[in-house]
């Protein structure tokens, strides 16, 4: 019963409705649910929880491919959970572990923080979706994000969480000092934050830009299907940006993933029209298509369109979404589904981090466009080396039109926030449907659109070239709780068969 509150609890936390605080409750509960000394049980406990969280975070996966993948999906991630209430049991076992409340606090956010890791990088490259930093778009700690990234959020998440459930334990036992002084860390480690300086201010000039949200004309899988209408779609969105700015006012103009699934390389007809509209704006359009190689296969890319010259430079999505967008081991996936087959041709990775440059007149240098397409926001390191490659403001395209009215859209945006806040950046996600946001570098939303319309959207983006503490770690501070995390295990294990001899001897 514990262990079902707290994954509701924690689901909750998450948009929508984004009641971030009950993260820390969801932990809380988690942490009581597992105080018996019993892996098996506490396997159990920790799926439970799991199968509570996940099936409701991500129901916007029976949106999209229906619900065998969907459970499939959420009773994996599950799994992971159950996997780190039996490291949590035997950690625990460890001498120092076991007898003090403090030691505990800090194993079990290790585990934790490295559990997310694991599960975000393994199987067929992650799935990152419901990290606990995730929740905290609105929340006073992730200002935390810009010093030790999302693992660093996700950490005082639940320490904090841990800290609740020791103050239920301590009163219980009517210890007020230690309920007074757990509540009191728990407090310091929520508004802390607010001390955390997040600089908004531009650093190398600004960037006057476009934003198109086309809409298409339906939904689901079948969203796609009229391509023309789509590609006219932000055809018409790109024009209707002069009723707000004058031709020539943008330095560029940003269309969402799936923009035009038209190649404009290789279709005369699409490359007319887009740079028909890029001239009659004045200013180069970042194109979310598809490009399908000779070899077989095909590519999720943004190309930049200079009015009057064509494509001057591209980014290639590096993750596709696995049994989204290509099928790992389709003869297998097929048992389980026939909709494996409506992906006709799999998704090819990119190799390249995704900085596009922009030469730009009116600064005259070339500015740096971090891009990131679709759930490549989730995935700490392509977003960090977009970054650390010379990407001045963050562009993240997506096409949420598969997920319908879900809340996939807004988990997303919550996601480019953190993004935003980790490294400094002001962060513009771009859909094909919605929701379309502006991000301040201190994750403050400062314009948005709603579902399934067309819209559109002018903004000027301070551009900043300083590195948080965050960007400069990169994933040591991951690697550094994975390791730990291992350790704590091995020494609770080491620790565990020794008191069993040592009582062996005894009895004896």
């Amino acid at each position: 019963m514990l262990a079902a509150a707290g994954g509701i609890a924690t689901r909750l936390a998450f948009p929508e409705p984004g009641w971030w605080a009950t993260s820390f409750v969801g932990i809380a509960l988690l942490y009581l649910a597992l105080r018996r000394d019993s892996a098996r049980w506490n396997a159990l406990v920790g799926l439970v929880w799991g199968l509570a969280f996940f099936p409701l975070l991500i129901t916007w996966a029976d949106e999209a491919v229906g619900p065998v993948p969907w459970l499939a999906l959420s009773i994996t991630e599950a799994g992971y959970v159950a996997g780190f209430a039996v490291a949590w049991t035997w950690a625990r076992r460890g001498t120092g572990v076991w007898r003090s409340a403090w030691w505990q606090l800090l194993t079990f956010t290790l585990l934790w923080v490295a559990v997310e890791e694991v599960r975000s990088a393994w199987p067929f490259g992650g799935f990152p979706w419901g990290r606990l930093a995730f929740s905290q778009a609105d929340s006073p700690i992730v200002p935390f994000a810009a010093w030790g990234g999302v693992p660093l959020v996700s950490a005082l998440v639940c320490a904090v969480g841990v800290l609740l459930a020791r103050v239920v334990v301590t009163v219980r036992r009517a210890q007020v000092l230690a309920a007074s002084v757990a509540a009191l860390v728990a407090l310091v480690a929520v508004l802390a934050g607010l001390l955390v300086p997040l600089p908004t201010s531009a650093q190398a000039g600004s960037l006057h830009v476009g934003a198109v949200q086309g809409n298409v004309p339906g939904q689901g899988l079948d969203a796609f299907g009229e391509r023309e209408q789509v590609l006219q779609n932000h055809i018409d969105g790109t024009y209707a940006l002069l009723d707000q700015v004058d031709q020539g006012d943008l330095d560029l103009v940003l269309w969402p993933e799936n923009g035009t699934d038209i190649d404009p390389q290789v279709d005369e007809e699409a490359a007319r029209l887009i740079d028909d509209a890029a001239v009659a704006v004045g200013a180069p359009l970042l194109v979310g298509t598809v490009q399908y190689p000779p070899t077989g296969g095909r590519y999720n890319t943004a190309v930049l369109w200079e009015p009057g010259v064509g494509v001057v430079a591209t980014y290639t999505k590096q993750h596709p979404a696995p049994f989204a967008e290509y099928i790992p081991m389709r003869s297998i996936a097929r048992r389980f589904s026939s909709a494996v087959d409506r992906v006709t041709r799999d998704m090819l990775p990119g190799d390249s981090p995704g900085y596009v440059p922009l030469d730009s007149p009116r600064l005259g240098r070339t500015v740096g466009i971090g891009d990131v397409i679709c759930f490549e926001v989730a995935y700490d390191g392509l977003v960090r080396d977009t970054v650390r490659a010379g990407g001045e403001v963050l562009v993240v395209q997506t096409n949420n039109a598969t997920f319908g009215w879900s809340d996939e859209s807004t988990q997303q945006l919550a996601m480019s926030r953190v993004r935003a806040i980790e490294h400094g950046r002001a962060t513009v996600q771009i859909s094909t449907v919605g929701v379309s946001a502006v991000i301040e570098p201190n994750g403050v939303v400062t314009q948005s659109t709603e579902l399934f319309t067309a819209d559109q959207m002018v903004t000027t983006l301070p551009l900043r070239t300083s590195l948080t503490p965050a960007a400069r770690l990169g994933g040591w501070p991951a690697w550094i709780a994975e390791a730990l995390a291992v350790c704590a295990v091995v020494a609770g294990a080491v620790g565990a068969s020794r008191r069993r001899a040592d009582a062996r001897e005894v009895g004896a």
